[in-house]
């Protein structure tokens, strides 16, 4: 037997065949770096990279939310530093980094890519017909069938009852808000009738709006956060705070923020009245509770017109599109401090921190940078850290603590320290925190002497003859936050559109049903069956419930 001319039996005596594939070209590696791209999958590993590059902005500082922590970060990390915020790195600056933009740009694409196609194959789709009837509905889901005999029929009898079967049936389904189109088909000789419905168009519908919401949201977070500004400022009872970025404690700003955009306003609170259970509220194991802060505030315009307001927690004042919120408060001891010349060296209200939320024991310093004077004759820096008590009661250590949050029976008590506060060092310090490494104690525990013990109205002596100190009042402080974003609305509509898109897309079946009838020589058979685009456990109830009302109207 003869083999053809051109025959390999590995020899390549006749000749060897090789697949070659053309070149892809760079236009072609372009349409598949697009298509890898937008793919789901790559949309999700962005998204879960972005949550991941996210991280080291949440461990180490970052110049737009915490400069001083930087400043600290470097001198504790000489060395590290560097490294860390160099290029392409940025360590420092997560978020305005190189490499988070790029995955924040194309996650952003790749949605955009994703959502493009899929809108316009749901518009085709929803202007386009329902698909065709299989040829075999026993293979969908709930199939079922009805004979119906009339063997004395004629051949064009069973088919004006299939026809007139198919419309009654197309007739059941425009009522249930199908899309319905009849069909006819000749098989066999025979000519079967049929009709094809579907429902649940607004499903992708609400998918569309998820994601087209994301991409809104994402975009709006975007864009907030560069004209973004956020103030804290802490306020006493009689003070007044400015809307200047100089006169903020703290302040936080996007890239693209401009100080100008600063509405001119100013807040003097008046007073910061505390409301709390009493026996007559009908609890008596909330006795001291919270039960409402309300900051009583004198609002001043850039035309000199005031204005009463009211702040109170979760109820903020808005002006000029920048709600004005109180998250914190306490008490904020007013001392004064004279020196062994009884000449006046400090003399203003300080907030103490508290610790007992509950009870409000609180801990709070003072700094005194000059004006001491010890009795060699140098000048030395003074430090107070203490604790203050709104309702002084004694525990069975000796030690002191509070029972009750309002000013019952107040006292404060202080340890004094001298020597080098550290404020001149170059790096920024917490009026908070006291650094006592360069300073010498005078008074507490660790010395073995009895800390200052002061009430209302006293006045006490600094130990090794540096002045006096006195408690001339208990003001209360409160601390604002001052929120101006031009993006927040858009945030929160995109948002609720997405959650509305998402419920949407859950709760709406999309479905595809069948009748069709078909002539046979005993009579017509009528087939019954369905199609769920995504799960739907009531597809074969709905299948019956079809056959059932079909059965009735024949």
């Amino acid at each position: 037997m003869s083999r053809p001319s051109d025959y390999d039996d590995g020899t390549g005596a006749g000749g060897s065949l090789r697949a070659e594939s053309p070149e892809i070209g760079l236009k072609g590696w372009l349409r598949w770096f697009w298509r890898q791209l937008t793919s789901m999958r790559v949309a999700l590993l962005l998204l879960l990279l972005l949550a991941v590059a996210a991280i080291p902005g949440s461990l180490l500082p970052q110049r737009s939310a915490d400069p001083n922590g930087v400043i600290q970060y470097e001198a504790d990390h000489p060395k590290l530093f560097p490294i860390l915020d160099a290029f392409p790195i940025q360590a420092f600056d997560v978020y305005g980094s190189v490499w988070f933009s790029a995955i924040y740009l194309l996650l952003f694409i790749s949605l955009i890519g994703c959502v493009l196609p899929r809108i316009t194959h749901h518009w085709k789709a929803w202007r386009g017909e329902p698909p065709r009837t299989p040829a075999r509905l026993q293979r969908m889901a709930g199939f079922s069938e009805i004979r119906v005999s009339n063997p004395s029929a004629t051949p064009e009898e069973r088919e004006a009852f299939a026809e007139s079967a198919v419309a009654e049936a197309q007739g059941i389904l425009k009522r249930l808000r199908y899309r319905t189109v009849v069909r006819s088909v000749t098989r066999r000789g025979r000519t079967e009738v049929s009709v094809s419905a579907e429902r649940g168009y607004l499903r992708e519908t609400g998918n569309l709006v998820f994601h087209v919401a994301l991409v809104g949201v994402l975009i709006s977070v975007g864009i907030g956060g560069a004209l973004t500004f956020n103030g804290q400022k802490v306020v006493i009872e009689g003070e007044t705070m400015v809307n200047q970025l100089i006169d903020y404690d703290t302040a936080t700003s996007g890239r693209a923020f401009d100080t100008s955009t600063l509405e001119p306003f100013s807040l003097r609170m008046n007073s910061l009245d505390v409301t709390y259970m009493t026996p007559e509220d009908g609890n008596i194991n909330a006795l001291g509770q919270v039960k409402d802060y309300t900051a009583n505030m004198t609002l001043s315009g850039e035309d000199g017109k005031e204005s009463e307001h009211t702040i109170r927690v979760n109820h903020p004042l808005r002006v000029h599109g920048s709600p004005v919120y109180l998250i914190a408060n306490g008490y904020a001891p007013k001392l004064t401090i004279k020196n062994a010349d009884g000449d006046v060296v400090y003399q203003e209200a300080m907030p103490f921190i508290p610790q007992d939320p509950s009870n409000m024991t609180s801990l709070g310093v003072v700094k005194v940078p000059y004006g001491i004077t010890e009795s060699d004759g140098k000048h030395t820096q003074l430090g107070l850290r203490g604790f203050f008590y709104p309702t002084q009661a004694e525990l069975d250590t000796g030690a002191y603590t509070s029972n009750y949050p309002d000013l019952e029976n107040p006292v404060l008590t202080l340890d004094v320290f001298t020597g080098d506060l550290g404020i001149d060092s170059g790096i920024p310090q917490s009026v908070y925190v006291l650094d006592t490494d360069n300073m010498e104690q005078l008074t507490g525990r660790a010395v073995d002497k009895d800390s200052l013990e002061l009430r209302p109205g006293d006045t006490v002596d600094l130990p090794n003859g540096l002045g006096t100190i006195s408690f001339d009042a208990i003001p209360r402080y409160a601390s604002f936050d001052v929120m101006q974003n031009p993006a927040q609305v858009w945030i929160l509509v995109f948002a609720l559109a997405a959650l509305g898109g998402l419920l949407w897309s859950l709760f709406v079946p999309r479905r595809r049903m069948w009748v069709k009838a078909i002539p046979n020589e005993d009579g017509v058979v009528l087939e019954y069956a369905g199609l769920a685009r995504g799960d739907d456990p009531a597809l074969a109830r709905a299948v019956e419930e079809l056959q059932a009302k079909h059965r009735e109207r024949l």
